[in-house]
């Protein structure tokens, strides 16, 4: 089994382009349960690939930067800076995030902590 912390490593470090988002998606159990707070939480795999592609329009690359990582069993948090790297402008937003992870090395719940008026 993979180490939770581990799984959360290569799901921040397999961000890029938003026409390939699934090599991070593929990290996501089946069920997961994602809450971008402040927006709604959305739950399944195809509902957070909706939300995540809604979320990316218009944007040519999404790097996560991870800048602490720390894990007790099974949850892991990070602070990152999630970075939106658009045509003509960057936006760099500090994240605080919790995931969860199961047993099958899949995240079960993802929370991201950030200002959404930063973002807009």
């Amino acid at each position: 089994m993979a180490e939770p912390i581990d799984v959360v490593r290569q799901f921040c470090d397999a961000w890029g382009s938003p026409d390939d988002i699934d090599a991070a998606l593929n990290l996501l159990s089946d069920d997961c349960y994602y809450h971008n707070i402040p927006l709604d939480p959305v739950e399944g795999l195809e509902a957070i690939r909706a939300t995540v592609l809604a979320f990316t329009a218009g944007v040519d690359r999404v790097e996560f930067e991870t800048l602490h990582i720390a894990a007790a069993g099974n949850v892991v948090l990070t602070e990152r800076v999630d970075s939106f790297i658009f045509p003509d402008k960057r936006i760099d937003l500090p994240v605080s995030g919790t995931f969860e992870v199961d047993d099958d090395g899949k995240i079960t719940h993802w929370r991201d902590y950030f200002d959404l008026n930063q973002f807009m």
